[in-house]
């Protein structure tokens, strides 16, 4: 197991302070997410210097609870429940344009965006039904994935515009 999946499940040490690396590591998301939501007042913290420090009892709570999806954040599962209607409808479609695109991505990545990218080769090149989960999860793992969806081109623009004219009708009360 490595050092992250046994800080993930840990139990919390009463007054340790990880640096926003680590809180990022356990996280499953970027330091500068969690630098977002320290600023954003989401998560406590601390500086020393000028590093943040935030406490693994408030990282293991962030972690747990199930925050409401914004409104960008449920736009983009929408967009990704019809690029799952797509990889349903056609697998190998699916999974050579995600190739494709991750190939492109890969050139222009740095940093946390490359670990997405490895996660979403370890998806397309597993069960169909774990890269479903993946591209649909609402969890603030599924959100920051999809962040660096390799799905880009899937759907036609005219597909793209239904579905967001759908989701805009949802999304402010229409037909549920």
């Amino acid at each position: 197991m490595t050092k992250a999946a046994v800080d993930a499940v840990a139990p919390p040490e009463t007054g340790r302070t990880l640096t926003t690396g680590e809180a990022a590591r356990i996280l499953s998301c970027s330091r500068q997410h969690v630098v977002d939501l320290c600023e954003q007042g989401q998560l406590p913290y601390t500086t020393i210097g000028k590093h943040r420090r935030v406490s693994r009892r408030d990282i293991d709570a962030l972690r747990t609870r199930t925050n409401r999806l914004s409104r960008e954040e449920r736009r983009s599962l929408w967009l990704a429940y019809a690029v799952a209607g797509k990889i349903v409808s056609d697998p190998a479609l699916a999974r050579d344009v995600a190739l494709v695109q991750i190939g492109r991505m890969r050139k222009s990545a740095r940093g946390q965006a490359l670990d997405w990218l490895g996660q979403w080769e370890m998806l397309l090149d597993g069960p169909i039904e774990d890269l479903l989960r993946g591209l649909t999860d609402p969890s603030p793992h599924g959100r920051e994935l999809r962040q660096n969806s390799p799905f880009a081109g899937l759907l036609t623009a005219d597909e793209r515009h239904k579905v967001l004219k759908s989701w805009r009708a949802f999304d402010s009360g229409g037909p549920r």
